[in-house]
């Protein structure tokens, strides 16, 4: 679908939630602004998860359910929720933001480094495991020496 339909269906969907939510944000495509999106995808914080299921599963045919992500049919678009905390929030929302191509190079530099980049968004851990990076987006990219990339050039 084009951009401008996808942001729409985004907004209707994001001010929807936002009532049972501490934080929601569009991820993925979307975030990125390509011209040509394949589904939504928001990362967020549950303030109130009963009734967050509740609307979400009133959305559409759930497709899949769980404590990490739920996906959703809404009409014929396929809209993903990533379920994060405080301490995910950040780099959930970096790895949900992609590119593929941008998370590959991120968890490469990481490995090179003998670090490790958790795609559960747990943040970016050295040699030791021990947590150096993940609080903002931003955080990670300075901790790989690499300039911070907003989302519409990942």
């Amino acid at each position: 679908m084009q951009l401008a339909r996808a942001q729409k269906i985004a907004e209707e969907i994001q001010k929807r939630l936002s009532p049972y939510c501490s934080r929601i944000q569009v991820a993925g495509s979307v975030r990125r602004k390509k011209p040509w999106v394949n589904d939504i995808d928001f990362v967020l914080i549950p303030s109130d998860p009963w009734n967050l299921q509740h609307e979400i599963a009133g959305m559409g045919q759930v497709k899949m359910s769980g404590t990490k992500i739920t996906r959703v049919m809404v009409g014929s678009v396929q809209v993903d929720f990533y379920f994060a905390t405080e301490e995910t929030w950040a780099t959930l929302l970096l790895i949900r933001t992609g590119s593929a191509e941008n998370n590959i190079k991120l968890c490469s530099l990481a490995k090179k480094k003998g670090w490790h980049l958790a795609a559960s968004g747990e943040g970016l851990f050295n040699e030791n495991s021990q947590r150096i990076a993940g609080d903002t987006e931003q955080s990670i990219y300075e901790a790989l020496e690499l300039p911070y990339q907003e989302p519409e050039r990942r």
